[in-house]
């Protein structure tokens, strides 16, 4: 071992030790998650009718709201990376608003807001208070932040230069983007909308707030745990806990393994 090596491998092995420790924290909570509840109590509650519609509506919700997130985070994120234009830089901090927000108050924010004018007149056209559609909205205005901080690292990182290049061959700016940044885009992509489907499974405050938590019609993963936390059922809120686990993890091996494929 070199001279340079034995001096820095007690700082390494410090810096090791804290991060096996913390690791080891957090395995020790999902440990102790799981042994709180049987298998059989797993699969009973998990086969309800009313987590059934949960998990169902969970589903449909996240990718609906993640589709419209990636929509958005695509031409924001491009445009706060390679736009230059007065105001960039309270645009961006903007945009993070709804992350810095505490949820409650995102959906008290809704909530107060579809109660105006402007509000009652969109849903006339479509609900969303207490609705399906506002759990889709709750779930898009925290995940969109999230999906546009992820597109803008993206286009950070990609060179400038063969976009450059197909405009000079005759490309306007955005068939350039179209043809050349977005499919060199694409492992990007995947992950703002995976990163933005998983915020959106755990949204719980807005969610409560401006949608509600009426069971068989409003009623997501996150409420699920909460309505069975309020009725002294934790065995049940365990079950529903680790399902949101699971598909939390499920969702991290997706975004490692398929955005290495792309």
């Amino acid at each position: 071992m070199s001279v340079r090596q034995a001096r820095v491998t007690p700082f390494w092995s410090w810096l090791a030790l804290i991060a096996g420790l913390y690791l080891a924290f957090l395995v020790a909570l999902l440990f102790a998650l799981a042994a709180r509840a049987s298998p059989r109590q797993v699969w009973e509650t998990l086969g309800s009718r009313e987590i059934l519609y949960a998990t169902g509506l969970s589903f449909t919700t996240c990718t609906l709201s993640s589709l419209l997130a990636l929509l958005l985070a695509v031409p924001v994120g491009y445009l706060l990376s390679r736009g230059s234009f007065r105001g960039k830089a309270w645009l961006d901090a903007a945009l993070d608003i709804p992350i810095v927000l505490p949820p409650m108050v995102v959906g008290l924010c809704l909530l107060v807001f579809f109660q105006t004018a402007a509000g009652r007149l969109i849903e006339r056209a479509v609900p969303f208070t207490y609705a399906i559609g506002g759990v889709v909205l709750a779930q898009f205005v925290v995940g969109a932040s999230f999906a546009v901080r992820t597109m803008r690292s993206v286009f950070d990182h990609l060179p400038s230069r063969p976009e450059e290049v197909a405009m000079t061959l005759g490309c306007s700016r955005g068939q350039a983007v179209w043809m050349v940044t977005l499919p060199a885009a694409r492992r990007g992509m995947f992950a703002a909308f995976s990163i933005a489907w998983a915020r959106g499974l755990g949204e719980f405050g807005p969610v409560l707030v401006f949608a509600g938590a009426t069971r068989l019609k409003t009623e997501v993963l996150p409420t699920s745990v909460y309505i069975e936390l309020t009725g002294g059922h934790l065995e049940a809120a365990v079950a529903v806990s680790l399902l949101m686990v699971a598909l939390a993890l499920a969702v991290l091996v997706a975004v490692r393994l398929v955005g290495e494929k792309l």
